[in-house]
């Protein structure tokens, strides 16, 4: 469904994906920790296309370091990222986002959702806890 053509950073490649979202098109979005990127794959494509970060490993807005999980905030039409090794949540616009925003600083997170109610659940695993914004 999405990589396969052996670890790289190439847009057909894939290298150590973490978290995945499936959108209800069927559009995958995936977390990859050693490209400090999240890649958005079409449903039927044989390539994603970088969707935040891939600029390399840092703490910038324009930047992921170690992304862990990813998913899609339906009402503001953006993603939200685990960027593990900067210790934040990000959001990053789904359509031409260049930058993120961080929303939540000082967290070990490595999994999130959301449910219907737009309430976010974020693990803290520095902390031991879930929390809820």
């Amino acid at each position: 469904v999405a990589g396969g053509n052996r670890q790289g950073n190439g847009i057909n490649q894939l290298s150590e994906p973490c978290g995945l979202y499936v959108d209800d098109d069927q559009t995958i979005y995936v977390a990859e920790w050693s490209n400090h990127r999240i890649v958005e794959w079409k449903w039927g494509a044989t390539s994603g296309q970088v969707v935040a970060g891939g600029n390399g490993q840092g703490s910038g807005a324009h930047q992921l370091y170690n992304p862990y999980d990813v998913i899609v905030d339906k009402e503001r039409d953006s993603l939200i990222i685990c960027d593990y090794s900067n210790d934040r949540v990000v959001r990053w616009p789904r359509r031409n986002g260049t930058s993120g925003e961080t929303i939540i600083s000082n967290i070990d997170c490595v999994g999130l959702t959301m449910d219907e109610n737009g309430s976010l659940y974020v693990t803290d695993e520095g902390k031991h806890e879930v929390r809820r914004y």
